[in-house]
């Protein structure tokens, strides 16, 4: 076995339409493709897809092969004995198993036909009805990113985060062949700084004949690719994205001297008309399951979400249990429901308008939250008073020392309290303050630096906003006092979000 730091890395290889629904040809292309890594001692996948026909194509859809997904997805459709051997040969050479689900029906599936990795598409990244369900299981999750947004990806890794479970994500450009100039590959050096403890990785769709990507992917710090791959035979053809086997063995070479030389951010947002285009045609719409009357709140029972989508369609992506959506007209049996035809709100607009200023102000400061940080929201005479009297904080550390970052809206403040035992300093990172301490008035400006010791009395506003630093001895549950008595019985004082950046969905 040639090896280095084996099993850091992971290589799959996405064999999903290239076995052209012919289990003979996909057993030869395993067989194949195993010749190759047989020479390496990383981790070796093998992907395929699942996608639920039934309810995958709108009915209308079914059988129009002038739609070419649905041509593709029509023509190699296996049975479960079909699946169980190819996938049995699979793992007979060596392989593990990964397997895209598309639709909420066939996450159960992923796991109970055995699969060890469950792979989410670029499609399907912020298809929130479908990321539901696959955090139901325990199987680890590698997702594709292409076309998304950082904050996208913020929203997804803390979903998954929240949710503990194993997530990796990787770097992927939606055009089927990748031009060298869009591979945009520095973005993975951006990703693996931002999410320190997730596996970042690169899903190629460059042409095969090119070998310098992946050296440079492996140089960004990805330790997880993803390589379509087909065995071009006299029957079947070859598309201009997937390896040969000779293109493969060359490729696998190149990774494998990458990493044995490296021994062990520039453009960040990527979204371009051409890649969303190709990714919107495999992004599930939403369709009125039965007749839809003016003023209808749409539910889970009143929909269907299927492909093709059209445009200025409401998609699974734009739904979230956060989110409520009401029609503006009426709506017929299996048709698209329009953005243009709906009106939305947050279920809970409180916290949405309070996440929404908390950002603009830390946006404006400049300063820089942990992205894992949970936002304490602090409404101490009810949320509906929150912009008088209330606060913001986030906790960065809280040991034998503690650091907070609070957030002062402006003609926000924070009432009268003092603490027994903890000691604390503010630091003004941005705006104005006014701390009162025992009745003496303290203006602070961005620098400044007060201690507040234990016994004293302190309130605290901004005029036009300020975010703070606060650094303390050990913050105790119980130590600290109000001398409003009325505080103290509002047993509902704080609300805690998650995700700050963004509600959880």
């Amino acid at each position: 076995m040639i090896g280095t730091d084996n099993k850091k890395y992971t290589f799959t290889f996405e064999i999903a339409n290239n076995h052209m629904g012919d289990v003979s040809h996909g057993k030869e292309l395993l067989n194949e493709i195993s010749k190759i890594t047989k020479n390496y001692g990383y981790n070796f996948l093998v992907k395929f897809q699942f996608r639920d026909l039934e309810t995958f194509i709108h009915p209308d859809y079914k059988g129009n092969h002038e739609f070419k997904f649905v041509k593709r997805f029509e023509e190699t459709y296996f049975s479960d004995d079909q699946w169980h051997e190819i996938i049995n040969h699979a793992k007979s050479v060596g392989f593990g198993l990964m397997c895209t689900p598309f639709d909420e029906n066939s996450v159960p599936r992923v796991e109970s036909m055995g699969f060890d990795v469950l792979k989410i598409a670029s499609c399907s990244f912020t298809d929130w009805p479908l990321l539901e369900e696959i955090a139901k299981y325990d199987l680890p999750i590698i997702a594709s990113t292409a076309g998304c947004s950082i904050e996208e990806i913020d929203n997804v890794v803390l979903f998954f985060r929240n949710r503990r479970k194993n997530l990796k994500i990787m770097h992927c450009v939606g055009l089927y062949p990748t031009p060298l100039e869009q591979l945009n590959i520095s973005r993975i050096g951006f990703l693996v700084n931002r999410y320190p403890d997730i596996q970042i990785g690169y899903s190629t769709h460059e042409d095969p004949k090119e070998k310098l990507p992946i050296a440079l992917a492996i140089g960004q710090g990805a330790t997880v690719f993803e390589k379509h791959v087909a065995l071009p035979t006299e029957k079947y053809g070859i598309n201009e994205y997937s390896s040969s086997m000779e293109d493969l063995s060359q490729w696998m070479e190149s990774a494998h001297q990458s990493i044995i030389a490296l021994n062990n951010v520039n453009q960040i947002e990527h979204k371009n008309e051409d890649e969303i285009n190709t990714l919107m045609d495999l992004k599930r719409g939403v369709f009125a399951k039965s007749e839809l009357s003016e003023g209808t709140i749409l539910t889970h029972d009143d929909i269907f979400l299927s492909i093709p989508p059209e445009k200025g369609q409401l998609l699974a992506n734009d739904l979230s249990k956060y989110i409520e959506y009401t029609l503006g007209t009426n709506i017929e049996p299996d048709k698209p429901i329009y953005k243009k035809d709906l009106t939305s709100k947050y279920k809970d607009n409180d916290l949405s308008d309070i996440r929404k200023s908390v950002n603009e102000l830390i946006k404006k400061s400049g300063v820089i939250i942990p992205h894992n940080a949970e936002m304490e929201v602090s409404h101490h005479y009810g949320i509906e008073n929150f912009y008088e009297t209330g606060i913001t904080m986030f906790t960065v550390v809280n040991r034998e020392y503690c650091k907070k970052i609070i957030t002062v809206l402006p003609g926000q403040k924070h009432p009268e309290q003092f603490h027994k035992k903890k000691e604390e300093t503010f630091h003004v990172l941005y705006g104005d303050l006014e701390l009162i301490l025992d009745g003496v008035v303290h203006n602070m400006a961005a620098g400044d630096v007060t201690t507040v010791l234990p016994e004293i009395r302190h309130i605290f506003s901004s005029k036009k906003g300020c975010v703070l630093e606060e650094i303390s001895s050990t913050h105790i549950k119980d130590d600290s006092f109000y001398t409003d008595p009325e505080i103290g019985k509002n047993e509902n004082r704080k609300t805690f979000i998650n995700s700050w950046v963004e509600f959880p969905f």
